[in-house]
């Protein structure tokens, strides 16, 4: 049983940077994608940008040049760095997991996709931007 563990939401300003940090504990996967998602009031999950075990990284389009994910060398900690925040950005964030490596391919794409092949999710870190 995969165990996701997010932290390092908080408040900023427009402009600001936060690192997101998710412990990835007992995962049992050789074969396996990391991914962020994330939850605005009023709007349905997104995809935000995902990793597979060998570190080749996916992004949603608007996401790209802003946040960077990335994986700890012991593969037990997903990174999501974000960077020249937006109001729009404020978002419930999410890691999530599962197997095999592919499914990172599906994060940029629609919801009923990924939505199916994602099993393993956290609980959550709050980010929000302020004008």
């Amino acid at each position: 049983q995969v165990q996701l563990v997010e932290s390092g939401g908080g408040s900023v300003q427009a402009g600001g940077s936060l690192r997101l940090s998710c412990a990835v504990i007992g995962n049992p996967y050789y074969n396996y994608c990391l991914g962020w998602f994330r939850q605005a009031p009023g709007k349905e999950r997104e995809g935000v940008a995902a990793i597979d075990s060998v570190g080749v990284t996916t992004y949603v389009d608007s996401m790209k040049g802003r946040f960077t994910i990335s994986q700890s060398n012991a593969k037990n900690t997903l990174y999501l760095q974000m960077n020249n925040l937006k109001p729009e950005d404020t978002a419930m964030y999410y890691c999530a997991a599962d197997s095999p490596a592919w499914i990172c391919e599906t994060v940029a794409g629609d919801k009923k996709q990924w939505g199916q092949l994602f099993g393993y999710w956290g609980q959550g870190t709050q980010v929000t931007v302020s004008s």
